[in-house]
Protein backbone atom coordinates (compact mmCIF):
# COMPACT_ATOMS: atom_id res chain seq x y z
CA UNK A 1 0.00 0.00 0.00
CA UNK A 2 2.77 2.55 0.87
CA UNK A 3 4.66 1.83 -2.41
CA UNK A 4 1.18 2.67 -4.47
CA UNK A 5 0.89 5.92 -2.23
CA UNK A 6 4.56 7.04 -3.25
CA UNK A 7 3.71 6.03 -7.11
CA UNK A 8 0.39 7.87 -7.01
CA UNK A 9 2.08 10.45 -5.46
CA UNK A 10 5.06 10.53 -7.94
CA UNK A 11 2.33 10.60 -10.83
CA UNK A 12 0.22 12.95 -9.44
CA UNK A 13 3.81 15.16 -8.96
CA UNK A 14 4.78 15.01 -12.60
CA UNK A 15 1.55 15.90 -13.38
CA UNK A 16 1.32 19.14 -11.85
CA UNK A 17 5.20 19.85 -12.87
CA UNK A 18 4.18 19.08 -16.44
CA UNK A 19 0.81 21.09 -16.53
CA UNK A 20 2.69 24.38 -14.85
CA UNK A 21 5.71 23.68 -17.60
CA UNK A 22 3.28 23.77 -20.14
CA UNK A 23 0.89 26.39 -19.22
CA UNK A 24 4.07 29.09 -18.72
CA UNK A 25 4.98 28.23 -22.56
CA UNK A 26 1.55 28.67 -23.91
CA UNK A 27 1.14 31.95 -21.59
CA UNK A 28 4.28 33.49 -22.96
CA UNK A 29 3.06 32.93 -26.82
CA UNK A 30 1.84 35.49 -28.86
CA UNK A 31 -1.32 34.06 -29.40
CA UNK A 32 -3.88 35.67 -26.85
CA UNK A 33 -4.39 38.71 -28.64
CA UNK A 34 -6.24 40.87 -26.03
CA UNK A 35 -7.21 38.54 -23.98
CA UNK A 36 -5.78 36.85 -21.05
CA UNK A 37 -5.93 32.47 -20.69
CA UNK A 38 -8.50 32.75 -18.75
CA UNK A 39 -10.57 34.80 -20.73
CA UNK A 40 -9.66 32.41 -23.34
CA UNK A 41 -10.67 29.29 -21.17
CA UNK A 42 -13.92 30.55 -20.55
CA UNK A 43 -14.61 31.30 -24.09
CA UNK A 44 -13.23 27.91 -24.65
CA UNK A 45 -15.64 26.61 -22.16
CA UNK A 46 -18.69 28.02 -24.14
CA UNK A 47 -17.69 27.31 -27.41
CA UNK A 48 -18.24 23.35 -26.23
CA UNK A 49 -21.70 23.44 -25.49
CA UNK A 50 -24.69 23.83 -27.76
CA UNK A 51 -26.64 25.50 -25.26
CA UNK A 52 -26.01 28.75 -23.08
CA UNK A 53 -24.84 27.40 -19.51
CA UNK A 54 -25.44 28.63 -16.06
CA UNK A 55 -22.36 30.15 -14.38
CA UNK A 56 -22.02 27.47 -11.76
CA UNK A 57 -21.94 24.62 -14.47
CA UNK A 58 -19.53 26.91 -16.31
CA UNK A 59 -17.60 27.14 -12.93
CA UNK A 60 -17.08 23.30 -13.11
CA UNK A 61 -14.81 23.50 -16.15
CA UNK A 62 -12.70 26.80 -15.41
CA UNK A 63 -10.71 26.89 -12.52
CA UNK A 64 -11.73 30.10 -11.08
CA UNK A 65 -14.05 30.38 -8.17
CA UNK A 66 -17.30 31.40 -8.54
CA UNK A 67 -16.94 35.18 -7.70
CA UNK A 68 -13.79 35.48 -9.57
CA UNK A 69 -15.95 33.66 -12.84
CA UNK A 70 -18.79 35.95 -12.52
CA UNK A 71 -16.53 39.46 -12.38
CA UNK A 72 -14.41 37.57 -15.40
CA UNK A 73 -18.24 37.13 -17.52
CA UNK A 74 -18.81 40.85 -16.65
CA UNK A 75 -16.04 42.35 -17.96
CA UNK A 76 -16.61 39.47 -21.44
CA UNK A 77 -19.91 40.30 -21.32
CA UNK A 78 -18.87 44.27 -21.52
CA UNK A 79 -16.89 43.52 -24.33
CA UNK A 80 -19.29 41.74 -26.44
CA UNK A 81 -18.06 38.12 -26.28
CA UNK A 82 -20.30 36.23 -24.02
CA UNK A 83 -24.37 37.13 -24.23
CA UNK A 84 -26.11 36.54 -21.06
CA UNK A 85 -30.18 35.26 -21.37
CA UNK A 86 -32.76 34.67 -18.47
CA UNK A 87 -33.02 30.94 -17.93
CA UNK A 88 -36.64 29.45 -18.89
CA UNK A 89 -36.65 26.62 -16.18
CA UNK A 90 -35.50 29.21 -13.30
CA UNK A 91 -36.25 33.21 -13.56
CA UNK A 92 -33.82 33.24 -10.90
CA UNK A 93 -30.99 32.30 -13.08
CA UNK A 94 -29.23 33.03 -16.24
CA UNK A 95 -27.58 31.29 -18.39
CA UNK A 96 -24.35 32.31 -21.06
CA UNK A 97 -23.13 31.66 -24.26
CA UNK A 98 -20.80 33.19 -26.40
CA UNK A 99 -21.49 35.98 -29.23
CA UNK A 100 -20.69 35.91 -32.48
CA UNK A 101 -18.01 38.42 -31.95
CA UNK A 102 -16.94 35.89 -29.19
CA UNK A 103 -16.76 32.58 -31.20
CA UNK A 104 -15.04 34.25 -33.90
CA UNK A 105 -12.56 35.52 -31.26
CA UNK A 106 -12.50 32.03 -29.75
CA UNK A 107 -12.21 30.31 -33.36
CA UNK A 108 -8.95 32.52 -33.98
CA UNK A 109 -7.38 32.31 -30.52
CA UNK A 110 -7.92 28.64 -30.54
CA UNK A 111 -6.72 27.99 -34.25
CA UNK A 112 -3.33 29.32 -33.10
CA UNK A 113 -3.24 27.95 -29.40
CA UNK A 114 -4.09 23.91 -30.74
CA UNK A 115 -1.09 24.44 -33.13
CA UNK A 116 1.12 25.51 -30.63
CA UNK A 117 -0.32 22.78 -28.15
CA UNK A 118 0.86 20.18 -30.53
CA UNK A 119 4.00 21.48 -31.22
CA UNK A 120 4.63 20.87 -27.59
CA UNK A 121 3.52 17.43 -27.00
CA UNK A 122 4.12 16.19 -30.34
CA UNK A 123 7.64 17.41 -29.87
CA UNK A 124 7.63 15.27 -26.29
CA UNK A 125 5.53 12.65 -26.91
CA UNK A 126 5.18 9.93 -29.55
CA UNK A 127 1.65 9.17 -30.93
CA UNK A 128 1.27 6.34 -28.81
CA UNK A 129 2.11 7.98 -25.51
CA UNK A 130 -0.45 10.97 -27.17
CA UNK A 131 -3.05 8.38 -27.05
CA UNK A 132 -1.69 6.90 -23.91
CA UNK A 133 -1.51 10.62 -21.97
CA UNK A 134 -5.23 11.03 -23.41
CA UNK A 135 -6.69 8.15 -22.38
CA UNK A 136 -4.93 8.52 -19.09
CA UNK A 137 -6.08 12.17 -18.80
CA UNK A 138 -9.56 11.49 -19.55
CA UNK A 139 -10.12 8.49 -17.45
CA UNK A 140 -8.95 10.93 -14.41
CA UNK A 141 -11.79 13.20 -15.76
CA UNK A 142 -14.09 10.99 -15.05
CA UNK A 143 -15.21 11.00 -19.10
CA UNK A 144 -14.57 8.75 -21.74
CA UNK A 145 -11.43 8.86 -23.64
CA UNK A 146 -12.10 10.58 -27.40
CA UNK A 147 -10.75 8.22 -30.01
CA UNK A 148 -8.63 10.66 -32.71
CA UNK A 149 -7.75 8.77 -35.65
CA UNK A 150 -5.27 11.67 -36.53
CA UNK A 151 -2.63 10.29 -35.00
CA UNK A 152 -1.15 8.06 -37.07
CA UNK A 153 2.55 8.02 -36.29
CA UNK A 154 5.28 9.95 -34.70
CA UNK A 155 5.98 12.40 -37.42
CA UNK A 156 2.78 13.66 -37.48
CA UNK A 157 0.50 15.95 -35.78
CA UNK A 158 -2.49 16.35 -33.64
CA UNK A 159 -5.10 17.42 -35.61
CA UNK A 160 -5.96 21.56 -35.14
Amino acid sequence: MARRTAVANDAWEALLSAHARLMKRFAAEDVWQDLSMREYDVLYTLSKYRQPLRIGELSRHVLLSQPALSRMVDRLVERGFVARYADRADRRGVRLSLTAAGRDKQRQIGRRHARSVARALAAALTADELRQLATICWKLADRPAVADASITDEKETVRT
